[in-house]
C-alpha cells in the first residue's frame, strides 16, 4: 500500500496531526516505542498559559483554549510571575509585551499570594487565565480519533532509511518497508536522527532528559497556589 502521508512519531504532535489529517487522507504513523508517548508527552507537568513563549505565540494558544476547555482537558490554577525589586524593568517589559493582547495581567505583591517568599520577592504579575492540561487525556484523544478516522499506528517502528524518488518516500522502519506520498518529521527530540536517515539537513536539536523534583513541606500546601515563575 502506498499511504498519502507517513508520520514519524506518535507523541502530540504526530498523534494529533494523524488526527486532523485522516479524515482527508490515508495515514501511516509510525511510532519506535512499544506505545505512543513514552518521552516528552508522557512526562509532560503541562499547562496551559498565554504567555508562554512569547507575544507572537499566544494567539495562538488563546484559540486553542474554547475548544480544550468545551472538551474536558483543562482546569483552572492561575500563574504568578515573580521578580525582586531589582527586576522592575523586566516585569515591565513583560507586561507592556502583552499590553495590546487579550490577556489579563494584574500587577500584586506575590508575597501575598505565596506564604513563605523571602521579603525580597515583592514583584508580581497575575495571569489568572493559566490552566492546567490532562495530557494523557488529550493525546489518547487524539490516538483515537486516529484510530476511527482509519490511520494506521506501528509501534517498535524506528525509522531506519528514508529515502525519496518521483512516486515518493520508501520508508525502512522497524524492519518493514512502507511508502508514502509524503514523510512528515513529528519525532520531537528525535528530529534530527529522522532527518539525517531521511537525507536532510539536521538542525542541531539534542534530545535532554527532563527533571521534576517533588518536595515534601512541613505544611501543606494551599490548593489556590498559582503556578509560579
Amino acid at each position: 500500500m502506498i499511504y498519502d502521508i507517513a508520520i514519524a512519531g506518535a507523541g502530540m504532535a504526530g498523534a494529533s496531526l494523524a488526527a486532523a489529517l485522516a479524515p482527508h487522507a490515508t495515514v501511516l504513523l509510525l511510532e519506535m516505542e512499544d506505545a505512543p508517548g513514552r518521552h516528552a508527552t508522557g512526562r509532560s507537568a503541562a499547562f496551559w498559559s498565554e504567555t508562554y513563549g512569547g507575544p507572537a505565540i499566544a494567539p495562538l494558544t488563546h484559540a486553542s483554549g474554547p475548544w480544550l476547555m468545551d472538551k474536558g482537558f483543562l482546569s483552572a490554577h492561575g500563574e504568578l510571575h515573580i521578580g525582586r525589586a531589582g527586576d522592575a524593568s523586566a516585569i515591565d517589559a513583560f507586561e507592556a509585551a502583552y499590553a495590546e493582547s487579550h490577556i489579563t495581567l494584574s500587577r500584586i505583591d506575590p508575597r501575598a499570594r505565596v506564604a513563605g517568599l523571602r521579603e525580597d520577592w515583592c514583584l508580581g504579575l497575575a495571569e489568572p487565565s493559566c490552566a492546567d492540561i490532562d495530557v494523557g487525556a488529550l493525546h489518547a484523544y487524539y490516538l483515537a480519533q486516529s484510530r476511527k478516522a482509519g490511520v494506521t499506528l506501528v509501534c517498535k517502528a524506528m525509522l531506519e532509511t528514508a529515502t525519496r524518488d518521483a512516486q515518493g518516500w520508501t520508508i525502512s522502519a522497524g524492519g518493514t518497508q512502507h511508502h508514502a506520498h509524503i514523510l512528515v518529521n513529528a519525532a520531537g527530540a528525535w528530529a534530527d536522527t529522522v532527518a539525517e536517515r531521511s537525507g536532510v539537513r539536521a538542525l542541531g536539536i539534542t534530545p535532554l532528559r527532563r527533571t521534576m523534583v517533588q518536595l515534601r513541606m512541613a505544611e501543606p500546601l494551599p490548593q489556590n497556589l498559582p503556578f509560579i515563575i
